[in-house]
């Protein structure tokens, strides 16, 4: 079980590292683009990617097993 409370723990961190106010990768986007792109684009640019680990969240939470098939694999 504290697999699965891991694999939760990190998808959460990953979404919360990619979505503002805390949204640290954003920040190292923007300045690795330089001029070229705006802050405003860049948020725009991670709607779809923020959407899709939202729902791989709500699928592990919903179905513990995904998560703990390869761990459970190795146990013997």
């Amino acid at each position: 079980m504290l697999i699965w409370y891991g694999v939760l723990y990190t998808i959460t961190c990953q979404i919360a590292y990619l979505t503002p106010p805390f949204g640290y990768n954003l920040f190292l986007m923007r300045a690795m683009a330089g001029d070229a792109v705006s802050l405003a684009e860049i948020y725009r640019a991670i709607i779809p990617i923020v959407a899709i680990m939202v729902l791989a969240l709500g699928i592990v939470m919903a179905f513990p097993d995904i998560a703990l098939w390869l761990p459970m694999s190795f146990r013997d």
